[in-house]
């Protein structure tokens, strides 16, 4: 059955530890009280905010003055399909935690998920965002997203296409029509990773881009990088209070990386090389981290009580937990506008903002 309450501050339910009261709060814990709480607020004329495991959501210290729906289904079911042989049909459904989901994939022998081990969240979050790390994205794998529509009343299924997938976007993504209940991944039956992309994680393996190594290596590989980050969840360590990434890589055409070279050289000097990723559609892709830190925000930056984490620069946190939003919104617009004097580039924020903007 489920939970309703009023005046639940919502600090405790991000990973930032930040964000004033819900004035009414509901966890459903089955897809029937999910659909039904929502599709009765909507009824009610009332805003909602539906609420995974809160690691990418910059909450308002007002707080939210509507309805809060907490999304706390479980359940996973494997079946194969004739359709796609050597691979195993894996449907989560959306409050399950995604770190032990990505574990028990590992387990199992199925790859396609172990270079996103040790993201926060759940599994309803990940086709929103199109979760992605070390190579991997959740496109990748998602053949179905299970939905509720708010606008037909209806639950829809939506194939990949249908998705709308991009970096770190999809259909879902800054709208609120559909209200994702499961999650179907078709992962390869293998106990080899899947080629090894991004060029650090190859690095720390110790083999070249493009190669397979066990699937139990991999995963354990971007466990390290991220602990070396602050970007795996820990209690003990202040860096990981944050929303994770805070900014997302910019795409540049071709006359904004002409700019950015022009910049880069007449503030670093003609000899100075910067990240760039072509992408398929003949854009660049850069690093945000890069351009953060040599527009002079370190690791370790801080404004007031909040700062860049020690170990990573695209990483807000609020260490000690005393901040407000207000204060980790003053950082994360000095670093914005930091990068854009130094670099003519405007950083787009990558967690969800409620009630704030930047």
């Amino acid at each position: 059955m489920a939970v309703r309450c009023e005046n639940v501050r919502l600090a405790a339910y991000t990973t930032l530890r930040l964000g004033g009261p819900a004035r009414r709060f509901i966890e459903a814990d089955a897809e029937s009280e999910l659909v039904e709480a929502v599709r009765q607020a909507d009824a009610d004329g009332e805003p909602v905010l539906i609420l995974g495991g809160g690691s990418n959501l910059v909450v308002a210290d007002e707080g939210f003055a509507g309805t809060v729906v907490h999304v706390a289904t479980r359940g996973v079911t494997c079946r194969t399909d004739p359709a796609r042989p050597g691979k195993v049909l894996v449907t989560a459904q959306a409050g399950e935690e995604w770190e032990p989901f990505v574990a028990r994939c590992v387990a199992d022998g199925l790859a396609g998920l172990e270079c996103l081990s040790g993201i926060p969240g759940r599994v309803g979050a990940t086709p929103i965002q199109n979760v992605g790390a070390y190579g991997q994205d959740v496109s990748e794998t998602i053949v179905r997203v299970r939905a509720y529509d708010r606008r037909t009343g209806e639950i829809v299924t939506l194939d990949n296409a249908a998705c709308g997938f991009g970096y770190r976007t999809s259909v879902f993504k800054g709208r609120d029509r559909h209200v994702v209940l499961d999650v179907t991944f078709a992962l390869e039956e293998s106990d080899e990773s899947q080629p090894i992309a991004y060029a650090e994680l190859a690095r720390t393996l110790g083999v070249s881009p493009g190669q397979r190594v066990p699937l139990h290596q991999a995963r354990q590989a971007v466990l390290e990088l991220r602990r070396g980050k602050g970007m795996v969840l820990d209690p003990d360590d202040p860096d990981t209070r944050s929303a994770g990434s805070f900014f997302t890589n910019p795409i540049l055409d071709a006359a904004q990386l002409a700019e950015l070279e022009r910049r880069v050289a007449e503030r670093l000097g003609p000899e100075t090389a910067f990240p760039r990723y072509p992408e398929p559609d003949g854009r660049t892709k850069t690093s945000a981290a890069w351009l953060i830190d040599k527009a002079g925000f370190g690791k370790g930056h801080a404004l007031g009580p909040v700062r860049i984490s020690t170990k990573h620069t695209l990483a807000l946190t609020n260490p000690d937990g005393t901040a407000r939003t207000a204060d980790l919104l003053a950082l994360a617009r000095q670093v914005r506008d930091g990068v854009r004097e130094a670099f003519g580039i405007e950083l787009v924020n990558e967690p969800v903002m409620v009630g704030v903007k930047l």
